[in-house]
């Protein structure tokens, strides 16, 4: 069970007001919000109905034929989704499994990538796109949500309309943008495990033209699993995340909003406890039960539900995704010219048991990644009453760098080495036995198009989709 308070602007502290008291923007925060680029259609839309961007443009969920759901931000604030874990209990067909953050997938109709340390090169089998940028580690899935506005999740492949072809679908994030009239709000949770969550968002004017908004988040939450040996609980929550946003609007129809983000997670994880074990086809001596008696060990519990494990390693689910993207908009004739430039960062330190004993057998078990991220995407929306089209290029190239690295202890002779070979009773012979290896650039790029014509007084349509 959980508690959470919510506190509205008027409970923010006066120096934030003071650092937006800027003079007023001429127009209403509505025209200057996410929402600002709706045609007249969309406006002329009833007010309950749920505008999505779902094919680059703004349009209502009715009309589109895609398989589509849509979770609002006051629904994911009233229901504590905070990423996209806790997502998967709001939309339909939508799977997460996580044992950490490289060890992360998601699928959508039980079709995605394959759970497990397959390859970081693989692509994901269901896009993640904030805000326009594509994310292609899927690690950013366990972080927090950052003043979200809206979640689409478009469920079949994905690729006719986003510049990074997805095969299971794509899940299409938008957060709240800048706006010219002074807004603030902040909420603090907490609950049992010493769960503790704070979140806070503060918008406002800088200028007649510039906007900014800022929005932090803190989660934390003791671990589950109490480790005799460090004397500390492990699978814990320590999670941090800040965005910032500036909106330049020097004329009516050119717009240019630069975002920087920076989430970091800093868990004691991953760790676990002894469940049991079973009979194999190896010999008797080569079982737990023997191994663990011919070194003297017994697991510190063999209750599970006792929650307690004895690892011997230093666990460590150290993770952090980072960026800066700047979209400009520009209303050309008809329609309106978009480009997105982006750069993201993921910095993965891992630490673990792979023996998942207390003894050393296993000393060292760690495969950090570094990877970065360069995309960009030139999209033109084209709408008329007889014809409506998108037309876009993009360009997508990273960097994965992947050092892993396993390191035997003085327990592993006598554990690996067959007992019969008499090398298995002299410790140095796997003592310091290292095993390294490293990974992986990359480049991909695409040219995608949509077109829809309206015909027959607007009562049918059909669409061209190219790739």
């Amino acid at each position: 069970m959980s508690t959470r308070l919510l506190l509205v602007t008027t409970a923010l502290a006066p120096a934030l007001i003071a650092a937006f008291a800027a003079p007023a923007h001429a127009t209403t925060a509505e025209e200057v919000s996410s929402t600002a680029a709706l045609d007249a259609e969309v406006e002329a839309a009833p007010e309950n109905a749920i505008i999505v961007t779902a094919r680059r443009r703004a349009e209502t969920s009715q009309e589109i034929p895609l398989a589509i759901s849509v979770v609002g931000g006051e629904q994911i604030d009233n229901t504590g989704a905070f990423n996209v874990g806790r997502l998967q209990q709001l939309t339909p067909t939508l799977q997460f499994y996580s044992s950490n953050p490289r060890n992360t997938a998601v699928n959508i109709r039980g079709i995605g990538v394959p759970f497990g340390l397959t390859s970081d090169g693989f692509e994901q089998g269901v896009g993640i796109y904030i805000d326009d940028v594509y994310y292609s580690r899927v690690a950013s899935t366990t972080l927090d949500f950052l003043d979200v506005a809206q979640i689409e999740v478009l469920r079949g492949p994905q690729g006719t309309l986003y510049g990074k072809n997805t095969t299971a679908g794509a899940i299409n994030i938008s957060t709240n943008q800048p706006t010219f009239d002074f807004e603030g709000k902040a909420e603090v949770s907490i609950g049992n495990l010493n769960f503790k969550q704070a979140k806070a968002v503060i918008s406002g004017p800088l200028s007649e033209t510039l906007a900014a908004r800022v929005a932090l988040s803190s989660t934390s939450r003791r671990g589950t699993i109490y480790n005799v040996t460090s004397d500390k609980w492990v699978q814990s929550q320590d999670n941090i995340g800040l965005r910032g946003q500036l909106l330049w609007e020097p004329s009516d129809t050119l717009s240019f909003n630069l975002t920087g983000d920076y989430n970091k997670q800093d868990a004691e994880c991953c760790g676990s406890v002894f469940v049991g074990t079973g009979a194999t086809q190896r010999p008797l001596n080569r079982q737990f039960a023997a191994l663990a008696a011919a070194q003297n060990y017994a697991p510190v519990s063999t209750n599970p539900f006792d929650r307690l494990t004895d690892l011997d390693s230093n666990l460590n689910a150290g993770n952090v995704i980072g960026g800066v993207a700047l979209r400009a908009t520009w209303d050309v004739g008809p329609g309106t010219l978009t480009s997105v430039t982006a750069w993201r960062m993921w910095d993965w330190k891992p630490e673990n048991d792979r023996d998942f004993t207390g003894l050393p057998i296993v000393t060292l078990s760690q495969n950090p990644s570094q990877q970065d991220q360069y995309t960009q995407e030139f999209r033109y929306n084209y709408s008329s009453r007889a014809l409506d089209f998108v037309v876009g290029l993009f360009g997508f190239k990273q960097r994965i760098d992947t050092q892993g690295s396993e390191q035997h202890g003085p327990a592993s002779s006598r554990w690996t080495i067959n007992p019969s070979n008499a090398l298995s009773n002299d410790p140095s012979v796997l003592d310091g036995l290292t095993a390294r290896n490293c990974l992986i650039p990359g480049f991909d790029g695409a040219l995608f198009s949509q077109q829809w014509k309206d015909a027959l007084w607007d009562r049918y349509s059909m669409g061209a989709p190219q790739r």
